[in-house]
């Protein structure tokens, strides 16, 4: 199978995780899971393909190229991950007068030990945006 057929195949599986749903049926293990599916993406140099399935308004707020090489500057001093474990799924609702940034937001946040960090660990963010079409979709990803 070649690589673009898989890729589509991942993306295909990954995105399947938020099929359209209303707010109240949101799944906090399902949001854990597709995070770590985001995560592990950022893991394999995958960042651009991330940023390429998600919310129309960050690829408004941010470019392709500037999300890939914001991710790679932040992640290459700290190594690879060792050990990573969800500490919390956090639900907001934005207003905001641009309804494609106002809405529902889900963040979870992960604990992680990196091989050039084994004194301490950091946090990773990953939000997901609710779009107006109702599928839950990538819209962030902070290391801190």
């Amino acid at each position: 199978m070649n690589s673009m057929i898989r890729l589509l195949l991942a993306a295909t599986l990954f995105w399947s995780w938020f099929s359209p749903a209303a707010a109240q049926e949101v799944e906090a293990s399902d949001m854990v899971r597709g995070g770590m599916l985001a995560i592990q993406m950022i893991d394999q140099g995958k960042a651009g393909e991330l940023w390429d399935g998600a919310t129309p308004a960050t690829r408004k707020r941010v470019t392709r190229a500037d999300f890939t090489s914001q991710v790679a500057r932040s992640r290459a001093p700290i190594g690879a991950p060792q050990m990573r474990t969800w500490v919390a799924v956090n639900r907001q609702v934005v207003a905001d007068a641009d309804s494609e940034t106002a809405g529902q937001y889900v963040s979870v946040e992960y604990e992680t030990r990196f091989t050039n960090k084994p004194d301490g660990t950091l946090r990773e963010l990953v939000s997901f945006h609710l779009d107006s079409d109702r599928v839950w979709r990538f819209s962030g990803y902070v290391l801190k």
